[in-house]
């Protein structure tokens, strides 16, 4: 059995401008982009999210919320720097790091002889430390594979922290709501609730073969999920090499003014990713459509930015290959540069 923590700094990047500008602390408080320019929350400060403000929401919805909203820039270079001071506390502990973005990775302490090998008090340490040397306080889930971690530590947000222990971990899988498993997003969950699936323990009673043909490779993936199966290590030497952001429709859409339109609700939304990614050098801009018979298309086109013009070039190419058919899935992808290119490419089809 390992030991894996997984740290997530709590409200962020909304959480270093409360510190930077005390004045901002009681009130309502997010980081992100003008209502406008089609702008869209990063993050948001839990006197924010009591009105239902949420991250990825466009700000303009926010401030429908939360009239008092104070919407602030974000300051990426700031960010950094702290996420780096938090860095060299993870590498007190272990060196098998997993950063997800900026503010939450995975840690891998099962060889760490810190706090006599108890992974509990590694977090409850490394939780103060963060504390006493950047003034931000973050979450913690402690458990033996992965997914459980990363669930555990929004179990006692914010400030706090909670531990799945090896006898633990059939139960506590069990009982949970299928809704909180990675990659079931609300679609997904709908669909399985239609089958008189909610939690993991109904699945587990459910023919394994059928899952599979009604949801492919993604069906296998949640069988093993609900059986508390996760045998992924922790990859310290990970690059992304992509992010993205996709939406399942409720109902297929047919016309090019349709696509577009969700394209445009996702475009803000993928900005938010990569700059909480770190803002890593673009290399490519990527479009996906899914048909209504499950197929799926992507074209894309070199560029070293997130650019509205070169996807409306990109849009009909993909409709090309809609023959009469709907779409159920729009998606938007960057691919980054190595981490060695720093040349900015022109925008040039692939």
């Amino acid at each position: 059995m390992r030991k894996i923590i997984h740290i997530d700094m709590d409200c962020f990047f909304a959480a270093v401008e409360m510190r930077d500008h005390p004045q901002w602390r009681n009130q309502p408080l997010a980081v992100g982009g003008q209502a406008s320019r089609r702008g869209v929350i990063a993050t948001c400060n839990y006197q924010a999210r009591a009105f239902g403000v949420r991250s990825a929401m466009a700000t303009a919805k926010a401030l429908q919320l939360c009239p008092n909203l104070l919407v602030v820039p974000g300051r990426m270079s700031v960010y950094k720097e702290v996420s780096a001071q938090i860095r060299a506390i993870f590498a007190n502990y272990s060196q098998l790091i997993e950063p997800l973005s900026l503010d939450e990775a995975y840690l891998d302490v099962t060889n760490s002889q810190a706090c006599q090998g108890s992974a509990t008090l590694m977090a409850e340490e490394i939780r103060q430390q963060i504390w006493q040397q950047t003034g931000l306080t973050a979450s913690a889930g402690i458990a033996p594979i992965k997914f459980v971690a990363k669930i555990a530590s929004d179990l006692n947000k914010p400030n706090g922290q909670f531990v799945v222990l090896p006898s633990q971990l059939d139960d506590f899988v069990a009982q949970l709501p299928l809704s909180k498993l990675p990659g079931v997003g609300r679609v997904t969950a709908e669909r399985l609730r239609e089958l008189g699936l909610v939690s993991c323990q109904d699945l587990r009673n459910f023919d394994r073969l059928k899952l599979s043909k009604l949801f492919g490779k993604q069906g296998q993936i949640l069988w093993q999920r609900a059986h508390a199966i996760d045998d992924r290590a922790i990859q310290s030497n990970r690059v992304r090499k992509s992010i993205g952001i996709e939406t399942t429709l409720n109902q297929d859409i047919h016309s090019p003014e349709q696509v577009w339109q969700q394209l445009l609700i996702l475009l803000p939304g993928l900005m938010q990713r990569w700059q909480a990614s770190g803002e890593r050098p673009i290399q490519a801009l990527r479009l996906k459509l899914k048909f209504d018979d499950f197929s799926l298309t992507t074209v894309e086109q070199r560029c070293p930015q997130i650019d509205e013009s070169v996807l409306k070039a990109l849009l009909p190419q993909a409709l090309e290959r809609q023959q009469g058919r709907g779409i159920r899935l729009v998606g938007l992808q960057v691919s980054l540069q190595s981490q060695e290119a720093s040349s900015q490419q022109l925008c040039l089809p692939l």
